[in-house]
């Protein structure tokens, strides 16, 4: 049977109710901040790789290599297969805490590199360390949220995940004088920020549902080929799908916007930095504003955001493939983009990720549809600064296939709105 650490007392457990305690908001913006570090690497590697390939002398290829190999990409996909497992069999605890501390050292990496064999390094283990957080912490805030709030907090950590690409890209239009040295200043801010938040995270315990499932022998009883059959296989091949098709989208917006905006022409590299912060702000504001108030209201409400989060996002890349890639256009895609996804993106992947799935299946189910994603996203991610470097038609061209993918999956959902995990789970068996 798994050993069960001693802890202190959780955060009110999940209740089903929809009041949200101060502790249980506070342990989300922590929990959260793996969202933060996640998408804040993203973005500033993003920011950075243009400068890093003037002065280290890197090919097209060796770009794409670096875009895939790191956070976004399959970096992220190892640390998730690995973290979410672990997570489920050692609690969330150990995973959360101590994988920040491979953040920093790599992040550190990446801020020093002189070569690109420090570059590429610090970039791999960069993403291996934000992919086993990721599963672990969203597990962690699924199992202390009321039923009738989990929306509005998992949404929060959809919240820092936007931040951190906020800060990020302010931090890179501010620097953009420096060249190189403001990027090396960004990667430190990121430094920082994850040696902060593992002493913050010092103070939190372990999961109050993981442990009771561990204390209950779930964990003997429970295989990973359980995941291979029956309700739980529907479930992880529908998140997997959703949040593949999506984040393919997502991760090209997110790596390689400033990269097109720069190297097709259509600004430099303020512009378009400040372009892709807008994107982020946006979805911040609508995520507060939208998602988070209504995801937890009912089935219909859910619906209703997911179609026209859907339509809006198609429509922001098609765009590019009527109108030239010029500054007009792209703002339009911006605005589209950064509130279609907070209805129809990772906000809602991330609640339907903690309500299908069992306790002991929680973290592995969503390393494995994290993962997966992941991986696809990094071997496109080699072959886009090719393609951009034809025209921006292939790549938007293929997203909006990507996105319109995506729309029609997620509309049929399951409705687990405002149920108890474990109501949810008796449903489906």
């Amino acid at each position: 049977m798994t050993s069960v650490p001693n802890t202190r007392a959780t955060p009110d457990s999940a209740t089903e109710g929809g009041t949200v305690t101060r502790r249980q908001w506070k342990w989300t913006a922590l929990a959260g901040m793996a969202s933060y570090l996640d998408a804040g690497s993203i973005v500033a590697l993003g920011s950075g790789l243009a400068l890093f390939q003037d002065h280290m002398g890197l090919t097209d290829s060796s770009i794409g290599a670096l875009a895939a190999i790191g956070p976004n990409a399959i970096g992220a996909a190892i640390g998730a297969f690995i973290g979410g497992r672990l997570g489920d069999r050692l609690g969330r605890k150990r995973i959360y805490q101590y994988d920040l501390l491979v953040y920093a050292g790599a992040i550190l990496l990446i801020a020093l590199a002189v070569d690109p064999v420090m570059l590429f390094a610090g970039t791999f283990l960069v993403g291996v360390a934000v992919g086993a957080d990721v599963p672990t912490s969203l597990a962690l805030v699924g199992e202390f949220s009321p039923a009738r709030a989990r929306g509005k907090l998992l949404g929060l950590t959809q919240v820092t995940w936007n931040l951190g690409p906020v800060i990020v890209l302010l931090l890179a239009w501010a620097l953009a004088p420096l060249g190189l040295l403001g990027i090396r200043v960004v990667f430190l801010h990121l430094f920082v920020v994850a040696l902060v938040t593992y002493a913050l995270r010092r103070g939190m315990t372990e999961s109050a549902v993981w442990r009771s499932a561990a204390r209950s022998g779930a964990a003997a009883r429970v295989k990973v080929t359980d995941l291979l059959r029956g309700a739980h296989l529907r479930a992880l091949l529908w998140t997997t799908g959703i949040y593949l098709a999506w984040n393919l989208a997502a991760g090209t917006n997110g790596i390689f916007t400033p990269y097109m905006v720069r190297t097709l022409g259509a600004g430099g590299q303020a512009t378009s930095v400040a372009l892709s912060c807008g994107s982020f702000a946006l979805a911040i504001l609508g995520t507060v504003a939208i998602y988070m108030r209504f995801a937890d209201r009912g089935h219909r409400y859910r619906k209703a955001m997911w179609v026209t989060g859907s339509v809006m996002q198609v429509t922001a890349y098609g765009l590019f493939l009527v109108l030239p890639f010029t500054i007009p256009t792209i703002v339009f895609n911006v605005l589209l983009f950064g509130i279609g996804q907070t209805m129809a993106g990772e906000g809602f992947y991330k609640t339907v990720s903690q309500e299908l799935f069992p306790t002991m299946l929680r973290g592995t189910a969503q390393g494995i549809s994290f993962g997966v994603a992941r991986i696809v996203l990094g071997v496109w991610s080699f072959f886009v600064p090719a393609l951009a470097s034809t025209g921006i038609a292939p790549v938007a061209g293929f997203l909006t296939v990507c996105l319109l993918a995506c729309g029609v999956l997620g509309y049929f959902m399951p409705d687990t709105t405002g149920k108890s995990l474990e109501q949810i789970q008796t449903e489906r068996r």
